[in-house]
Parts: structure tokens; sequence; C-alpha cells
């Protein structure tokens, strides 16, 4: 083997990948990708010499062992009320957030893509940190990774609504999908899976090119006039509501297939009547499901979130105009777990220090 190659990525690789890289640099195949795949996906350890398809092969599982190159996360700070949050340390010293929200029947891991946010919504924890790096598709995989081993949690959905705009990272985030869907690995279905954007234009594009209709797409709306949305949200400079709307127009849905738009409640900024009137218009001839979410406000913030009154008025104001409408409960919120409030807490979570190893655990 050249020694200079790279290490095997195996975050990485669907099972498919991971049997030509086999081939490739072994000679081996699918025999022994199945039981590395199955040992790392399914049970969570990277040992591999006591399994039976390497029992003739000992000399291959160390050198295997040697060359598998996996992610230098760490989970360096966790919290849990309502919902638990989790802050992951990376190699070179960042830090990303990731979310599990429990509800009946099913468990939701909210997963990053970017340490920071390039886009700057004026209502954002996030947009506030700035942009950092993009993750690379094995990072994203990891956060999965240790919602199931390291925390023990059973995760039935994922939403690629944490740190980052998942459009912006386009290459990682649809390889981490494909990773994430492999059903020899993690086997989350893509209707199982919905990812947000803050309006991406050229992003909806090409992922509605790969024509993946079970995959779900959420778009932040939270103004239906450009002047607004611009002044809360700096993309829409670039992208106009137009722009926006051809390209939903043209997305390509399943049968019975919706687009989920979300919409944050500032008080006193997009709350009224109006805005609910210019939402619906905006709307209109889209197959959509809006969801309201009051905003959960900041110690910094310039914005505050409704009253909860005045969230149920706004709710109504849509649904009497046909819009289905439902109203997203705030949950996680007290410890800056919930929506736009990712990255606001990373400065207390021990995520500047250095790190020194991943935490995929191994058998003797």
């Amino acid at each position: 083997m050249n020694r200079e190659q790279s290490g095997v990525k195996v975050l990485a690789l669907t099972f498919g990948e991971l049997t030509t890289v086999l081939q490739q640099r072994y000679g081996k195949g699918a025999y022994h990708a199945a039981a590395l795949y199955r040992e790392i996906f399914k049970r969570g350890s990277i040992s591999l010499k006591h399994l039976p398809e390497f029992s003739r092969s000992q000399a291959f599982a160390r050198q295997l062992e040697r060359d598998l190159e996996l992610p230098a996360c760490r989970i360096v700070a966790q919290e849990e009320k309502g919902v638990l949050k989790f802050a992951s340390a990376l190699s070179d010293g960042g830090c990303i957030e990731s979310v599990i929200i429990s509800a009946p029947g099913r468990t939701t891991l909210c997963l990053s893509s970017q340490v920071g946010c390039r886009m700057g919504c004026r209502f954002c924890a996030t947009g506030e940190m700035g942009f950092v790096r993009n993750l690379e598709p094995e990072e994203i995989v990891w956060q999965l990774f240790a919602a199931r081993f390291l925390l023990g949690r059973g995760i039935d959905n994922i939403v690629f609504m944490g740190m980052g705009e998942p459009l912006d990272n386009f290459e990682a985030v649809l390889q981490a999908m494909h990773v994430l869907n492999d059903q020899r690995g993690f086997n989350v279905a893509y209707s199982h899976m919905t990812l947000s954007t803050c309006g991406h234009a050229d992003g909806i594009r090409r992922l509605g090119a790969l024509h993946l209709p079970q995959l779900r797409l959420a778009v932040s709306l939270n103004a239906a006039n450009d002047a607004l949305r611009s002044r809360l949200m700096p993309i829409n400079t670039r992208y106009p509501l137009i722009r926006l709307k051809e390209e939903l127009q043209e997305f390509p849905l399943g049968r019975k297939g919706v687009l989920f738009m979300e919409y944050v409640l500032l008080r006193g900024v997009n709350d009224s009547r109006a805005h609910a009137l210019d939402a619906v218009r905006y709307l209109e001839g889209l197959p959509v499901r809006v969801n309201v979410i009051p905003y959960n406000g900041g110690a910094a913030s310039a914005y505050e979130p409704p009253s909860r009154e005045h969230v149920h008025r706004f709710c109504q104001w849509l649904g009497e105009e046909g819009i289905f409408v439902s109203l997203r409960r705030s949950r996680g919120g007290s410890i800056r777990a919930g929506c736009g409030q990712l990255g606001a807490s990373l400065a207390a979570s021990g995520c500047s220090v250095e790190d020194d190893g991943c935490c995929i655990r191994t058998e003797d």
C-alpha cells in the first residue's frame, strides 16, 4: 500500500464507496466492507480483529484499523432541559452544537453543517458568529454517531437546521445525506430528513435537479416583502422573493409532497395582519405548510418575542385565508437550544481547547 495515501474516512463513505476503497487499496471487497460498515454504523466500534470475517486476515484487520481516519471530534459539553443540546469540539479547535428533540413516537436530531454561518440573519445567534468554515461530510455524520453511540439516543429523524446554511455547503451535506441514508449503515430514510434553508435559490435548484422527492425542504420566509426580508435576511438581496418563488415552483415534490415554510415571529416587526396577508399572497399556488415559530430571544438581541395571544392571532389570520398552519412549540430556549440560538453559548462550553482525539470507542 502507498503509505502516502490518506486514511480511509469511513464516516464519509457509503457502503458502495467503502467497498471500492477496499478493492483498490487492499484487494478486498464487499465481504470485509460489510463487516467494517456493520461494526461502525450499527455497533459504534472500530475494533475489527474479533470479527469472524477477519479471523483469517488478522494482519489486514490491524492494517485497516491503523488506516481508518475518523473525525477528531469530541463532546465537550451537554445540557438537557426539554431538549438535549451537546457541543462538539473539532480537530482545529472549532466547535458546533447539535440538539436532540424527543417527542411521542420519534426522536429528532438537529444537525449543524457549518461552524458559524455567512448568511447573517439579524435574529440568529449563529449568524452573529460569522462564517468560520464548512464541516466535512464525516463531521456532519459524526453528530448522529455521537447521538446514538455516545449519548445513547435512538434517533429517528434528521433535520439540517443547526448551525450554518446547508446549501452553502452543498457537496458535503449531500454526501452526508447519502451516508446517513445508506441501508447498511444508519438507514435514515430521506422521508425522515428535512433540509432547512434561508432561501439559497441556487442551492434549491441544484437540490431539485437531484430528484430526491422524499427529502423534505423547509424554507425560512419570515417576511413576504422584499424591503423587510432584506433587512432581516441579507440573502434576500441576492435572491429576492420572486427568484425564490420561481425555484420553489420548480422544486420536485413526491406524491402529496409539500414545502415547509418557516416564519419566525418578531414582536412589532413582522407579526401584523398586513404581514400575514403578504405571506398569503406570496404563497399562493405553492403546496405549503407554514410553521410559525415565536422568536426565542437573546440577551443582546434587538428583537423581542411576541405574546402568546398574538402568536395565536397571527396563526388565525393565516388559517382564515386557507393556509395550513402549525405552531411550533418553543423548546430548549432556556438552554439556548431553540431555533436561531445555536452558537450563542459556545464560549462557555470549552470549545476553544485543542482536541486530542475522537470519541469512537474501541474494543480489545
